[in-house]
């Protein structure tokens, strides 16, 4: 079968999940649900699986090789002009929703700096229809970012910007964002599909996280929430931070795995 020598292939190049994901090249190739791969009668043209499951052994991230990718309802396009969605990242849009939900009132104003793919920004307009404003400095991810958005019929503003040099004009209820925060000497130690494949600029922190909580503060309604996504052993720092600066009610929340993944603040 095609998917057991698939696999094969992408073991044999140390793709830790090599079956799942020849499976996933498989399905996305017969257009079936991978769940469906062993009832579904199919035919598949190996011409079309084996330039995919090359790309995958090369150790391009299986969402760029598929071209698209899940976030929470969302099937999003994916390629290297921006960070692959992760389910850590989902859990920043579960707490997001809570928050938007918390406020019981007509319409909520987002901010999401640093959209890449559009994903929060896209899932905040889906699931609680807020009025979001999407910010990144990659004119690469913008475009990728609105293509997403026109795809899926959602209306997200987009801006480009640094959000060192300032953030657009709110007031926001909420500003929300999951910024550069690898430290610059754990790159070469990431794996390939991060290290080589995925834009430095949106992995390696070169100041944006302490600008994000500076800059959020000017932007922010009395009361708003800022929630970033954060590096696992950087939560209790940043959380100091946030207090220092004035930002009330600052909690850490855990991510699935029960990691420290994201901190909030309150402006008083």
């Amino acid at each position: 079968m095609i998917v057991a020598r698939a696999a094969a292939v992408l073991a044999e190049h140390g793709v830790d999940t090599a079956r799942t994901d020849a499976e996933w090249i498989v399905a996305h190739v017969a257009g079936v649900a991978r769940s469906n791969l062993a009832t579904d009668c199919c035919k598949v043209d190996e011409a079309d699986v084996w330039p995919l499951v090359l790309r995958r052994a090369n150790r391009e991230p299986l969402a760029y090789v598929l071209g698209e990718w899940g976030f929470r309802r969302l099937i999003l396009r994916c390629d290297a002009r921006a960070l692959v969605p992760r389910p850590e990242t989902e859990q920043v849009v579960e707490r997001a929703v809570e928050l938007c939900n918390s406020l019981l009132q007509s319409s909520v104003r987002a901010l999401d700096v640093g959209t890449g793919t559009g994903a929060i920004a896209l899932a905040l307009a889906d699931e609680v229809g807020a009025d979001v404003v999407a910010m990144d400095a990659s004119e690469d991810a913008l475009a990728l970012a609105r293509e997403n958005a026109a795809r899926l019929g959602l209306d997200v503003r987009f801006v480009g910007g640094d959000l060192r040099d300032g953030l657009p004009p709110g007031p926001f209820d909420l500003v929300v964002s999951n910024p550069p925060y690898v430290l610059p000497g754990e790159l070469d130690a990431l794996e390939p599909e991060v290290r080589d494949w995925e834009p430095r600029e949106a992995l390696v922190d070169e100041g944006q996280t302490e600008a994000l909580v500076a800059r959020a503060l000017e932007v922010l309604r009395p009361g708003g929430v800022l929630l970033v996504e954060v590096h696992e052993g950087r939560a209790a720092e940043l959380a100091a931070t946030l207090q220092a600066v004035g930002y009330e009610g600052v909690r850490i929340g855990q991510d699935l795995a029960g990691r420290e993944r994201m901190v909030e603040g309150r402006r008083a």
